[in-house]
């Protein structure tokens, strides 16, 4: 890595970039990415928790049109389960 491009936190290997309630993993260079929008949360001991989160496997090319753009879609029931899906259909979907 050069030192002009950014540092992003890293999950399993993979860049973890958020902004505000969506947060993409995954390279944007690849040719797919994750992209995970928490839809609620809930307080727990007063700190929101993610507890409705909406997956969706996507591809990063540019010219694709926005509804061919998502490959797969799904909800999950809080943050670790929706980044294990994300993983799971990323890895799947880069070993392609």
């Amino acid at each position: 890595m050069s030192d002009q491009e950014p540092k992003f936190p890293m999950y399993k290997g993979k860049p973890l970039v958020r902004c505000g309630n969506v947060l993409y993993y995954g390279s944007m260079k690849d040719k797919y990415v994750c992209r995970l929008e928490i839809k609620s949360t809930k307080k727990v001991k007063d700190l929101p928790v993610a507890d409705k989160v909406s997956v969706q496997l996507m591809l990063t090319e540019p010219t694709a049109h926005n509804r061919k753009q998502i490959v797969k879609t799904s909800e999950k029931p809080g943050l670790y389960l929706a980044m294990d899906i994300a993983d799971a259909w990323l890895t799947r979907a880069l070993a392609k």
